[in-house]
């Protein structure tokens, strides 16, 4: 448990000014410039000032770092170690993690801008827990035997790929990193992380948490810069056997023909989301507002399967609404540091600006402002925008149909169930969804019909490594968490025996 009243704003600004942030790429084993020498400004979404310098990598430097791995790979220095020693060297990093949380979850908010304790009580929290989930299976994964006939024996085994390449996104740096490198590590394989250019931080705070812990040098490598110099060259290269990536659907279908036009590479794809939630007209209303309300706003609305969308009973509709303001005017906007913020800064100007935007496009399509629908805390710099609700939305809008990944939640009729699930299955996204009712039997009704790789009932946003999380349709395939991941990063070897 957290001792909020330790966590002020003075003793973020204290920690803050006493940082030196490491900004270089760290391949195989040590910290290095770009091979260019080059560097980028990275400034902090709270109030625009500049915390550190980040090599600006490029394919040179994503060479060298996938070198690194395959070496690593190859001579067999982490795949081929004891199980039981990979489990220690793996919890090792997990506790280094916990160990190091205050720092972690300052570089984390100076990045992208969430609240501070957030960060240090679920971002943090949640990768350690994560990288120790995976450990664990390091000594307990086994092969499997099928059934020949009597003098065969055919040994089915689970091998590593070999390198794989992690593209990760801004919005949870710490907790996408290890959902992405615990599975990929207990497997056996080696990783090349290309953190995104507006979160580096903590990413490349890990590759020395990780060294310290015992992870041999090559086997975690991560190369901080942008997409066209240092993603793309990582997802084309030649000797790179599996993209992982969690980012938008357009960035996730570069990602399918950068595999194709190279070495046809495997890719799994966690991309954006239009969650929905379906609230019956006898639902629990302050139940749903709770969730849905959480469901948005946290963290600025800057998550894959925030639930954007409110499809409700044209007869509850106004009531929601007004629940949902309820439980929003708690749900406060403030700087990161203080301890009784939930909502921070977006990501940068531009991002904010976008979400702006889509606000004024709901303006013009016809849609009502119920909340906020403004940038706040304007004088200090950073960038952020108001809780905002959309009334009177129509499925068919923009607003409705595009990822606005900002704290906007549009609000749509509905008059009767199959109208419901029309609307919400009509979205080219499928990552999440959620069903409001009392009645079980609409309720399995309904999230049998959904079509998403979560659904949940009465409830929003729970979860647990031991269920697996990813999307439908253009929200991508493949799954992070649960020991279905560990599978995502492995392959099937058959060995064959005959005997007399």
């Amino acid at each position: 448990m957290i001792d909020r009243a330790k966590y002020t704003r003075a003793f973020w600004e204290q920690t803050r000014a006493q940082l030196r942030p490491e900004g270089r790429a760290f391949i195989n084993g040590a910290y290095v410039p770009a091979r260019s020498g080059r560097t980028f400004n990275k400034a902090t979404p709270i109030d625009g000032q500049k915390i550190a310098d980040i090599a600006d990598c490029d394919r040179d430097d994503i060479d060298a770092a996938v070198a690194a791995a395959r070496a690593a790979f190859n001579d067999g220095r982490w795949r081929k170690l004891d199980p039981s020693k990979r489990k220690k060297i793996l919890l090792d990093f997990a506790a280094r993690v916990r160990d190091h949380a205050e720092e972690l979850a300052l570089l984390e908010t100076l990045d992208v801008g969430k609240a501070a304790l957030n960060s240090l009580d679920v971002d943090v929290r949640l990768a350690a827990d994560c990288l120790s989930y995976y450990a664990e299976f390091a000594d307990k994964l086994f092969d499997e035997v099928a059934p020949t006939g009597p003098n065969d024996v055919a040994l089915i085994k689970r091998e590593p790929l070999g390198v794989i390449g992690a593209i990760v996104p801004w919005n949870y740096p710490l907790i996408i990193t290890a959902w992405k490198i615990g599975p990929a590590l207990v497997a056996g394989n080696s990783v090349v992380l290309k953190p995104a250019e507006q979160s580096p931080l903590s990413a490349i705070r890990l590759g020395k948490l990780a060294k310290d812990a015992g992870l041999p040098d090559g086997i975690l490598n991560i190369v901080p810069g942008f997409g066209d110099r240092a993603g793309e060259p990582l997802a084309r290269h030649a000797d790179v056997d599996m993209i992982s990536f969690t980012g938008s659907t357009e960035v996730g279908k570069l990602m399918l023909r950068y595999a194709g036009e190279s070495n046809l590479k495997r890719v799994a794809l966690e991309c954006g989301g239009k969650s929905p939630h379906i609230v019956m007209a006898d639902a629990d209303l302050k139940a749903a507002a709770e969730g849905i309300a959480w469901g948005i706003y946290y963290n600025q609305g800057e998550t894959c399967h925030a639930g954007t969308r409110v499809i409700a009973h044209a007869a509850i509709r106004a009531a929601l609404v007004e629940e949902i303001k309820r439980v929003t005017a708690g749900i406060t906007l403030g700087h990161p540091f203080e301890s009784t913020t939930w909502i921070g800064a977006l990501i940068d100007e531009k991002h904010m600006q976008r979400v702006l935007r889509y606000i004024d496009i709901g303006r013009e399509e016809g849609a009502h402002v119920a909340l906020g629908g403004a940038r706040a805390l304007q004088e200090t710099g950073g960038y952020y925008v108001e809780a905002t609700i959309l009334e009177n939305v129509k499925n068919s809008m923009r607003v409705a149909q595009e990822e606005i990944f900002g704290p906007v939640l549009c609000v749509i009729d509905f008059n009767t169930e199959d109208e419901a699930l029309t609307m919400a299955n009509d979205s080219p996204y499928g990552l999440a969804a959620a069903v409001w009712t009392r009645d079980m039997n609409v309720a399995h009704r309904t999230a049998n019909a959904l079509h998403a790789g979560t659904v949940w009932i009465n409830t929003y946003d729970k979860g647990s490594f031991a269920t697996p999380f990813g999307g439908f349709k253009q929200s991508g395939f493949g799954r992070d968490r649960s020991p279905h991941a560990i599978e995502k990063y492995t392959d099937l070897k058959t060995i064959w025996t005959a005997y007399r």
